[in-house]
């Protein structure tokens, strides 16, 4: 077990040294897209899992998720040395490609978030000019002992 402070600066580094070779050195035109968003390393430095996602061309377009997989599994013995050769640790670390959720949970949530603002509002047009059920003063008062003469 490595220190933990370690391992985060490797895996970051790791990280950048993917994504700079990715953009500059692998010409795989399924890679135009790809964005590496994050690393993760294990505790003894032998295995990390890099995060990444496809960005559509246009806004409409579906992003070639498969294709880009493939592409990183094939360029992945070249990214490899160069995580080798950049970082200078005696063990090399395998890597693993997986994709990131994190944008179809993001998007997800600001569906449900849209959703949850116009049941707000509609709540908020229904309540206008309503009353209460009950007095307008609901609270209990105590009551005024009558006094006889």
């Amino acid at each position: 077990m490595v220190d933990k402070a370690r391992a985060r600066r490797l895996s970051k580094r790791i990280g950048q040294i993917v994504a700079a070779a990715i953009e500059h050195e692998i010409k795989d035109p399924r890679l135009g897209n790809v964005t590496i968003t994050d690393t993760k390393i294990t505790g003894d430095l032998r295995d990390a899992t890099v995060f990444y996602t496809v960005l559509g061309e246009s806004i409409d377009a579906e992003p070639d998720l498969a294709g880009a997989a493939a592409a990183l599994e094939s360029a992945k013995g070249v990214l490899r040395s160069k995580v080798g050769a950049g970082t200078g640790v005696r063990f090399t670390p395998t890597l693993t490609f997986v994709a990131d959720t994190m944008p179809d949970d993001a998007r997800k949530i600001d569906e449900l978030l849209a959703r949850a603002r116009e049941a707000d509002a509609e709540v908020a047009r229904r309540a206008t000019g309503a009353r209460h059920a009950g007095e307008s003063d609901p609270y209990r008062k105590p009551e005024e002992a009558e006094t006889e003469d």
